[in-house]
């Protein structure tokens, strides 16, 4: 479990939570038999594909593939890390969310930080203000008062010494302010690190700033200056004006990625909210998962010269691990000389918005970026396309838009051409007669998912380490799982397979109605687990049987084990 909040407390939150209560706060509910029904929240549709299972307290999109706890909506509807999300939830239902010692000393560490910060930008801000120069160049920027206060900017006067005169009065707060980004040190001396800078601080998911950026007004280098990393601070992992963006809407629909602090204040400027901005590196697969976390669509917007072309390309190489279905990624390229911010003012809202709505597919620039110079009328032109594309398209998470990739890559590459004649003539098959049936394992899973606590009222049989089916050794995870946490949920037991190649099939596993009456559920699982080991048993003894008949010399284990097995065959 992310964190140091303990599990059991998360166990107690998700009881105490219902996700009902959850959800339908956020999106209109319908009641159909035992869930309730709506359309999703994170893909656009018109017939309702999001199921709510109050008895299994998770949710599930038939459409997008979207699943999870309460927890997990909150994370992903509100954009919220998971200890946010934990708060979040833990106020809803009035419980405290305790912290372990770790935490704790870590939070006491962190909290002076966090203050020194919030000083140093209100000391800014009151800076600008005093600021003739600053303002008049504001001012020519079109940058009115309320962009000023929703960001917060500042300045940092012309001084060695501003920030550390302010802040610094004691060697304790000198200290403070070194930790926090505010310092630097030359010749045996410290000194403010922005000196003659418009300031822009950079705020976490909470609306508190831990860090900043600072643009000289002048001439001069570097033009601008962002804060080292610290313990706040983490650059690969945060978004300029994330926090503004989120206060916009309720659910952001998309998010533009930009390149200037300038641009998204501009863009805002002109009423374009859903706007960030990377700090200066570039685009992260922290940043990927950060942006697709707050809104389903993102749209990467550089310059269309070739460093913007190259930070493109490293954004796509981001973004491609993290386009689960129901992500999408587009890309626009600025005319020459132009900016968002000198682009929205000669275009307005509107017109910087087409351009948006006319930005390239991801896939489209992929394969277009890729088949540059590539001569695809020859086979060598082909086949050099598909090593360049094939080991970025098996980056992509498992679903229906990388088989898309991989069939226009096949299709750009002429591999179904070439491939056609070898496939053997399709032999019709007879049509299924009424559902598979499901393996003992698949049994076993079923009754877990439908109900946890079925661990904890039988007696799991010893033999059931030595099974090695398809799917055992998931079944002991999850028996396992249920005993650490009793108390644990359908939805956070299929948390725990997150990542896992077995979390899908358990999904739809989990959707699936039992057979049967649920009084009965304890004796199905019972007899599943030892049907399952008998069934292993027999599979193992005719394997050592066989061996022994064609001649093969059992050795001593080998021989102690098939007696085992023969006298556990006449009990």
């Amino acid at each position: 479990m992310p964190g140091l909040i303990p599990e059991s407390f998360i166990d107690e939150l998700l009881q105490r939570a219902d996700i009902v209560d959850v959800i339908s706060a956020r999106v209109q509910l319908k009641r159909t038999g035992k869930e309730y029904q709506a359309r999703c929240p994170f893909h656009d549709e018109r017939t309702p594909s999001f199921t709510v299972v109050p008895q299994k307290q998770f949710y599930h999109c038939f459409g997008c593939g979207a699943h999870g706890s309460a927890l997990k909506f909150l994370m992903e509807y509100e954009g919220l890390a998971f200890p946010d999300a934990v708060e979040a939830l833990a106020a809803q239902v009035g419980l405290k969310v305790p912290r372990d010692e770790r935490r704790a000393g870590q939070d006491d560490q962190l909290a002076p930080l966090y203050g020194v910060l919030a000083e140093a930008a209100a000391w800014f801000s009151e800076e600008l203000d005093r600021s003739e120069r600053v303002q008049a160049y504001l001012d020519r920027r079109g940058v009115d008062a309320a962009m000023r206060q929703r960001f917060q900017l500042g300045y940092a006067p012309d001084r060695w010494d501003g920030v550390i005169a302010r802040l610094g009065k004691s060697p304790e707060r000198l200290k403070l302010l070194a930790g926090a980004g505010l310092l630097s040190q030359g010749d045996g001396r410290q000194y403010d690190k922005f000196r003659d800078r418009l300031m822009f601080p950079i705020h976490d998911r909470r609306g508190r700033p831990i860090a900043f950026g600072g643009r000289i007004l002048d001439a001069g280098e570097p033009k601008y200056l962002n804060s080292p990393e610290t313990a706040l601070f983490h650059k690969g992992r945060e978004l300029y004006g994330l926090w503004q963006a989120r206060q916009s809407a309720q659910k952001l629909k998309r998010i533009v990625v930009v390149e200037g602090y300038m641009d998204v204040i501009a863009l805002a400027q002109h009423g374009v909210d859903e706007v960030v901005a990377t700090l200066g590196t570039a685009t992260t697969r922290e940043h990927a998962e950060l942006l697709f976390r707050n809104a389903e669509d993102v749209v990467y917007c550089f310059d269309g010269d070739r460093a913007g072309r190259q930070a493109a390309w490293r954004a796509l190489e981001s973004t491609l691990p993290r386009l689960t279905d129901g992500r999408r990624a587009w890309f626009l390229f600025l005319p020459d000389g132009e900016d968002p911010d000198t682009l929205v003012r000669k275009e307005g809202a509107d017109g910087f918005r087409a351009r948006m709505h006319a930005a390239m597919p991801l896939s489209d620039y992929f394969f277009d970026t890729l088949g540059t110079e590539i001569d695809l009328a020859s086979i060598d032109g082909r086949a050099r396309l598909t090593a360049r594309a094939r080991p970025l398209i098996e980056q992509m998470p498992d679903g229906a838009f990388r088989d898309l990739m991989r069939k226009a890559l096949a299709e750009r590459s002429g591999a179904q051409r070439v491939a056609a004649p070898a496939q053997p003539p399709a032999r019709p098959r007879p049509a299924a007669r009424g559902p598979q049936p499901r393996t003992l394992v698949r049994s076993a899973l079923a009754l877990l998912l439908a109900r946890p606590q079925l661990a904890l009222e039988i007696a799991v049989p010893a033999g059931l380490e030595g099974v090695d089916k398809p799917g055992a050794d998931v079944l002991r995870r999850m028996l396992d799982e249920v005993r650490r946490r009793p108390r644990i949920t359908t939805a956070e037991l299929l948390e725990c397979f997150a990542g896992d190649p077995a979390h899908a099939p358990l999904v739809k596993l989990s959707l699936q109605e039992l057979p049967g009456d649920e009084p009965a559920w304890r004796e199905d699982l019972e007899s599943a687990l030892s049907r399952l080991i008998e069934q292993s048993d027999g599979d193992r003894r005719q394997y050592l049987l066989a061996r022994q008949k064609s001649g093969d010399t059992l050795s001593s284990a080998e021989k102690n084990e098939l007696r085992a097995l023969l006298a556990r065959r006449t009990q």
